[in-house]
């Protein structure tokens, strides 16, 4: 049985500090196999040498969910729900890097619009906002 995983091509990047600030994912999708393992791919550059990266997960019409975030140095923080079968390692030089998502044994529920951020988003907010003319 096949597996599709949706990787969305342009990657997150909020409040970055200049044009060289960008994260990459490669175009279009995945398939793999339920059971077995996937590592969807993100590069990033930055005027940084401090970086935080994020993954999210987007199913359905429901908002981006927070899976996992890597620090240099730092082993990063993934919530209780994730950190079984999601993993990732932050591998830097001093600009630039790439953070692959690795996903182990594969359900049918990982089929999902999956985003590499190279600063945190905003999730929460469900208000819709209106600009008065």
């Amino acid at each position: 049985m096949s597996l599709l995983i949706s990787v969305l091509l342009a990657a997150v990047c909020l409040e970055c500090m200049a044009q060289t600030d960008n994260v990459l994912q490669p175009q279009g999708d995945e398939t793999a196999t339920k059971g077995e393992a996937e590592t969807l791919n993100c590069q990033y550059t930055s005027s940084s040498t401090s970086n935080y990266l994020f993954w999210y997960k987007q199913d359905g019409n429901n908002r981006p969910r927070f899976i996992l975030s890597r620090f240099k140095g730092d082993e990063g923080n993934t919530p209780e729900e994730f950190k079984e079968r999601f993993s990732s390692t932050l591998n830097s030089s001093s600009n630039s890097g790439s953070v692959p998502l690795k996903i182990q044994n594969l359900h049918l529920s990982d089929s999902a619009v999956y985003y590499c951020a190279l600063r945190p988003t905003v999730t929460g907010n469900t208000k819709t906002l209106y600009k008065n003319h």
